[in-house]
């Protein structure tokens, strides 16, 4: 039997993979956990065998969790749950010691098929972000963000201080079109979506202005 903590900061979402993972052969819920403290309180005893762990919970940070899990349970599988799709934050998670990474709108039967994965000795990485995963490890792991030029990290850096095209224009004495062609370019080079997903890439690497 496969007991397993559920570390989530939202009871639906907790009730919900409770209710799916009690109904599945071998595998039972050791507990729920809201806080970041609270997860690594309960993943700490003996009584689970397994963590999924959301990486947004109030309290000192997932991936610290997950950092501190390995360091004093190293044995213990742990498959981080994410709303995030960028696979930087999979990238992140993986490095901090997790067995997997699995974003919130997989099927239902994706979290039972990786739970089992990982028991069974192997990683798992949602389905949505094996390519792009992959061509991140044939680019040799090598972070996008440090093949950008001096002025793409300037542009970078600040949008994500929440500066609109055109004041960014202003500042660097750039004509609105040359700003939004930088800002096109990033997109593209960090393969996301929006500025919205340039902040996010900052957060989980940290960088700043």
């Amino acid at each position: 039997m496969i007991r397993v903590l559920i570390a989530d900061d939202h009871p639906i979402v907790r009730h919900g993979i409770a209710r799916m993972l009690e109904a599945e052969s071998g595998l039972a819920v050791a507990g729920e956990a809201g806080t970041c403290a609270d997860a690594l309180e309960a993943a700490l005893r003996d009584d689970c065998d397994f963590v999924l762990l959301d990486l947004n919970m109030p309290g000192r940070g997932g991936l610290d969790v997950l950092q501190e899990l390995k360091r004093l349970r190293p044995g213990l599988p742990v498959l981080v749950l994410s709303m995030y799709d960028e696979v930087q934050f999979a990238v992140r998670a993986i490095k901090a010691g997790a067995a997997g990474y699995l974003t919130k709108d997989s099927a239902a039967g994706e979290l039972v098929r990786a739970i089992r994965q990982i028991v069974g000795g192997r990683r798992y990485v949602s389905s949505t972000l094996a390519e792009p995963m992959a061509a991140y490890l044939a680019d040799g792991g090598r972070e996008v963000h440090e093949a950008l030029s001096d002025r793409e990290r300037r542009v970078f850096a600040l949008l994500v201080d929440g500066q609109t095209v055109t004041e960014i224009a202003g500042e660097l004495a750039l004509s609105v079109k040359t700003v939004s062609t930088y800002r096109t370019r990033l997109l593209r080079k960090l393969r996301l979506d929006s500025t919205a997903a340039l902040v996010r890439y900052a957060l989980a690497h940290q960088l700043g202005g």
